[in-house]
């Protein structure tokens, strides 16, 4: 077999879940990770693995990071390691279990990363860096107008949202391939002047860490991806990538030249799903689907890379729970006024440049992204909440971290997760889920260089006067009976007031005596402000679409607590 035979590409997951969708602080440019990198070598506690304690150091005593920054970088790390559904569990007992700030550290103590990939991961941060020249308003350049503010820039650079971009990450890496390399090389093999020799050479267990960001197989085999180490260690590429299998070394020199010679886009990315992937079949669905555009690769992708597609999905319902949806990572692009369920468990959700929508989701094990949305509301539990360049959304989610709201935002609401369905803490519990901590309502708002103030308010935390609950109205399997953890105190009471509300306006009712045909004439004119209700606030659609079809595939059905349920809301509005 030949080299030409064997393709390497950027893995989707460390670009998509792993950058964050802002402009990097200027201390994570290759000037401070080179002396970062010769640092870690050098002290007790950084290298090969890095502990939480010594990260703190370096990221708030060198680089001047804010701690809640330099936590949130390596908490977004973690999240992409294979921990078991069992360990995330376990490690969200233990900060459930911490009462003080002291307690706190004791237990993030306990979390380390590998040394090396880490430092990939701050270097691929720069994917969404934001460079001068295009910045600038205008397409000339120079340009005689004013350049924009360091807040219009970091809207901008949110709006770009290069993180689903396969192109992007190929065109990243093959620009920034040899300083990628460059960090990994030991400070013993640099020049006075911080150059690499013609004869420089990295062992193979640091080569192990580009398999943070990169993978590949043979061009016939593509089902076999194998870690970029075992594909350039072993024929065909091992002496082309100048690998010793005596010393256990690469030539650094080699190296490069060989993989930016079999570097190419990556056969499982967005580009392949939206040229070549499978239509998804709905569970349920109302009206026609004439411009959505559903695409996916479950089908042949490998975990990390599955992929679901869904485009301009308007005025639709669409629900779905299915083995295709578990594991993926799913975005929903320009949909308008649709209400979309997906109750499985998932890798990660991006709704992007979407509007006037309801999306209910399942367990999300990593993120739920919202990008450039408007009056949009979504319902979740997952292990991060990002929100960037939106308007007028609002959040109901259930999660350990804290909600991430980059540049751009305005009139975004927090508020707590409000709904539950037969299945939910299974799928929970598969992805390594807790119903606490749960940090909904502490929200760190992020700019290029650092945490930002919240003035002028971008947020708001619901009011409990304005919360209701939401209710999933098809039939599964499962235990959940309750919304898991149950609702904030103050909510809860707001439900309850609201409950005797109501009784007190049934009491009344059945006091007020009314005779067989006055009973008849109320009960017309409640039905006729209930009705016209239901379409002033547009669930008169959502309760019509959820008429069951006469083929069910997962058992549909239209409950009457469903229609009680906002009955109830209109009653108490």
């Amino acid at each position: 077999m030949g080299t030409d035979a064997v393709i390497i590409w950027p893995r989707m997951e460390p670009f998509l879940l792993g950058v964050l969708q802002v402009a990097p602080s200027t201390k994570l440019s290759m000037h401070y990770l080179r002396k970062m990198s010769a640092y870690v070598r050098t002290r007790d506690g950084c290298f090969p693995v890095l502990s939480w304690s010594m990260w703190r150091h370096i990221a708030c005593g060198k680089l001047q990071l804010p701690e809640d920054l330099a936590w949130l970088y390596f908490e977004t790390f973690d999240l992409l390691t294979d921990h078991s559904a069992v360990t995330r569990l376990e490690w969200a007992e233990g900060l459930s279990q911490c009462s003080s700030k002291s307690e706190l550290e004791q237990q993030r103590n306990k979390l380390s990363v590998d040394t090396l990939k880490f430092l990939l991961f701050l270097y691929i941060q720069q994917l969404n860096r934001v460079s001068l020249r295009a910045s600038l308003i205008g397409e000339g350049w120079p340009n005689r107008t004013r350049s924009p503010s360091p807040s219009d820039r970091e809207a901008k650079t949110s709006m770009q949202n290069k993180n689903w971009d396969d192109q992007a990450h190929l065109v990243f890496v093959q620009s920034h391939l040899a300083e990628i390399l460059e960090l990994l090389v030991g400070p013993a093999q640099l020049s006075k002047s911080g150059q690499t020799s013609r004869d420089c050479q990295i062992p193979l267990e640091v080569v192990r860490s580009l398999d943070l960001l990169l993978e590949g197989s043979t061009n016939h085999n593509r089902t076999n991806v194998q870690p970029i180490h075992r594909l350039l260690s072993e024929d065909p590429l091992q002496s082309q990538a100048g690998y010793s299998a005596l010393s256990c070394c690469f030539n650094l020199h080699k190296l490069l030249s060989c993989v930016q010679h079999v570097l190419t886009l990556n056969p499982f990315g967005m580009s392949a799903c939206l040229r070549s992937g499978k239509k998804l079949a709905w569970d349920q669905q109302e009206g026609p689907m004439k411009r959505a555009k559903i695409a996916r690769n479950t089908h042949t992708a490998p975990h990390g890379s599955k992929i679901i597609l869904m485009s301009q999905v308007m005025k639709q319902t669409l629900a779905k729970t299915s083995e295709k949806l578990i594991g993926s990572n799913v975005k929903l692009h320009r949909c308008s006024g649709a209400f979309i369920y997906l109750l499985s468990p998932l890798r990660s959700v991006t709704v992007d440049k979407c509007q006037d929508c309801t999306v209910v989701l399942g367990a999300v094990e990593t993120s739920v992204h919202l990008h450039r949305c408007q009056n949009v509301q979504v319902v979740c539990v997952t292990a991060r909440i990002i929100v960037s360049a939106s308007s007028s959304c609002t959040v109901h989610a259930l999660t350990p971290t804290r909600p991430l709201l980059l540049p751009g935002n305005a009139e975004i609401t927090l508020a707590p997760f409000h709904t539950f369905y037969p299945s939910l803490e299974d799928h929970m519990a598969s992805v390594g889920l807790a119903v606490i901590p749960n940090a909904w309502d502490q929200p760190l708002l992020l700019g290029s260089e650092g945490l930002m103030g919240p003035d002028p308010p971008c947020y708001r935390l619901l009011p409990p006067a304005e919360f209701h609950m939401l209710v999933v109205p098809f039939k599964m399997e499962g235990d959940t009976c309750e919304v898991p953890g149950g609702l904030p105190e103050q909510y809860q009471a707001a439900l309850d007031e609201k409950e005797r509300r109501i009784q007190k306006w049934q009491k009344t009712v059945m006091e007020a005596k009314l005779n067989k045909e006055q009973r008849l004439q109320f009960k017309e004119l409640v039905e006729v402000k209930f009705h016209k209700w239901l379409l002033e606030t547009g669930h008169r659609r959502e309760l019509d679409s959820l008429i069951p079809p006469p083929t069910n595939v997962v058992n549909h059905y239209l409950d009457v607590k469903d229609l009680n349920s906002s009955y109830m809301n209109f009653l108490c509005f």
